[in-house]
């Protein structure tokens, strides 16, 4: 994902933001001094210590007024995410505000359900005397790298997942969207949390994850490029500072000769090319079964011609611009490759104002055929409102196909056949497979989020996000006051037979007469042992 569309104010420090859409400046900002960085990160270790000792419904009330700032502040939520990321208002209502305000909601309230202690079953009579207990203790400092193309619901997901697990947030948005980051700092401030808890950082990538790094932050969520991801792995070794990383897709949708079309399509143009095509999870690449192929390019090419890109002015588009002019020289690149090597454009979506599509970063929506595995479009993240579609044959060979990738975020399966859907989703190899859908559990809260290969390491969202918020941690304790384990000193030929006892008590099976005798022998010399003194 490319740098920031910034230009610095002639003879001040402060740094003026533009619409990728119109070119139009949206606000200013002041970067942060990084000489302060160990400061802001000392007083939120402070802070992190006065919120991690409030209970579970404390931190629920607080986060709530988050949920009803949003609620209350919506439009202009929407507003700004659309100006400064490019995207339409309605997207950016459904796909940012929305999701928002439901994780505010969910992990204020369900929470506490997922990290409070809970009791360990007992496994052997050799630990009968013994109770296990596991802790969820928060990770401390946690730092927050965020991208462009969601620049709200995708941090703020993080930062109330991060809030509720008892820890202080550390946050830095991508550069082009630094303005949603300061939309965040209003919503978090009207929570009323311990000063210092939440900061923002405005500063590059690179200088802010050094100071991250150097300060100790305990625990970094990236989500961006395989390359930049790559970097901070290396970065975190030194430290051994843990990592969650969400790195992007190039995400299968799988169309089977049973599946309605109908929908196909629809699911198509909205998970293809919503957001310009700038969704990790959304789909890059189409494969369908021969039998109804054609149908299908025929039904797909109607509604991406009948597509209206362009800037929202009065809700009359259906996709806005990119958000970069290098992620659209990718996506171009991408897409005359292929075509350079047969591959055919089927059609695309048209322009409300030829005029004023100049101003911004615009890419049409975009459907391929004729492609194939050699091509960049089918193998690199495209990262664009482009579709390249290709057939085929047998069951194998569509998972085949779908799994011949570096990466392993979502995918989807099209069917009306429950049984296949649910036999080929299991063998595709992604974070999240959808039956008849595609993108969209990234918005439910409660679903887990991330994938493997270069797609990334660990899970937000949901309980999965919570947990990797924490470090699990084990209190184990007597039941009654014993004064030394089966096991300790001093040990005799009685102390050997005692432990094979055990041993043939728990899996020798066979006569129930044995394991009666072994149980009984054990007893008789482990309870001396255990509750008795040790003469000496």
């Amino acid at each position: 994902m490319s740098e920031t569309i910034l230009q610095e104010r002639t003879g001040t420090g402060s740094k003026q933001a533009f619409s990728p859409a119109t070119g139009e400046v949206i606000g200013q900002y002041e970067p942060t001094d990084m000489s302060h960085v160990p400061e802001l990160i000392a007083r939120a270790r402070k802070a992190q210590k006065e919120w991690s000792s409030l209970s579970f419904r404390q931190r629920k009330k607080q986060i709530l007024k988050m949920r009803d700032y949003i609620v209350e502040h919506a439009e202009e939520l929407a507003d700004i995410v659309s100006k400064e990321n490019g995207k339409s208002r309605v997207d950016a209502l459904a796909t940012e505000v929305v999701p928002c305000a439901l994780a505010a909601n969910w992990y204020a309230k369900r929470a506490k359900g997922v990290l409070k202690p809970f009791k360990l079953a007992s496994s052997t009579i050799l630990f009968f005397n013994k109770k296990n207990e596991m802790m969820h203790v928060p990770l401390g400092v946690v730092g927050i790298i965020s991208p462009w193309n969601y620049p709200l619901s995708i941090p703020f997901g993080e930062v109330v997942m991060g809030l509720m697990a008892g820890n202080a947030i550390v946050l830095k948005v991508a550069g082009t969207t630094v303005m949603v980051g300061k939309a965040i700092e209003k919503i978090v401030a009207a929570a009323d949390l311990p000063s210092g808890l939440f900061t923002h950082i405005i500063g590059s990538g690179g200088a802010v994850s050094t100071a991250m790094f150097e300060n100790g932050v305990d625990k970094i969520f990236f989500t961006g490029s395989v390359p930049t991801g790559k970097e901070l792995m290396k970065q975190a070794a030194d430290t051994l500072t843990p990592l969650s990383l969400e790195l992007g897709g190039k995400d299968p949708m799988v169309v089977f000769e049973d599946a309605d079309l109908e929908r196909a399509t629809n699911g198509a143009v909205w998970a293809g090319y919503q957001n310009a095509g700038q969704s990790c999870g959304g789909v890059e690449r189409i494969y369908v079964q021969e039998k109804v192929y054609d149908r299908f390019v025929e039904l797909l090419a109607k509604k991406t011609s009948a597509l209206r890109h362009g800037p929202d002015r009065d809700f009359d588009v259906d996709m806005g611009s990119m958000t970069t002019e290098a992620q659209r020289n990718i996506v171009h690149r991408h897409v005359q490759s292929a075509l350079d090597h047969g591959a055919t454009v089927v059609a695309t979506s048209h322009s409300i104002d030829a005029e004023a599509e100049q101003k911004g970063y615009f890419y049409p929506a975009t459907l391929m055929t004729g492609v194939n595995h050699s091509m960049d479009v089918m193998r690199e993240e495209t990262f664009g409102p482009v579709l390249p579609v290709m057939k085929f044959k047998t069951e194998q060979e569509a998972v085949e196909l779908a799994n011949d990738s570096t990466m392993a975020l979502t995918s989807s399966v099209w069917t009306k056949n429950k049984r296949r859907a649910r036999r080929v989703g299991a063998a595709l190899q992604s974070g999240v497979t959808t039956v008849n859908d595609h993108l969209y559990t990234h918005g439910q809260s409660e679903t887990p989020w991330g994938g493997w290969k270069e797609s990334g390491i660990g899970r937000t969202h949901g309980k999965f996000g919570l947990l990797e918020m924490t470090h699990p941690k084990l209190i184990n304790y007597d039941i009654l006051p014993a004064r030394r384990n089966l096991w300790w000193h001093p040990f005799s030929r009685r102390t050997y037979d005692a432990l094979l006892q055990a041993l043939r008590f728990n899996y020798a099976g066979g006569n129930p007469f044995r394991k009666l005798s072994n149980g009984l022998k054990l007893m008789g010399y482990m309870i001396p042992k255990m509750f008795g003194r040790w003469k000496v």
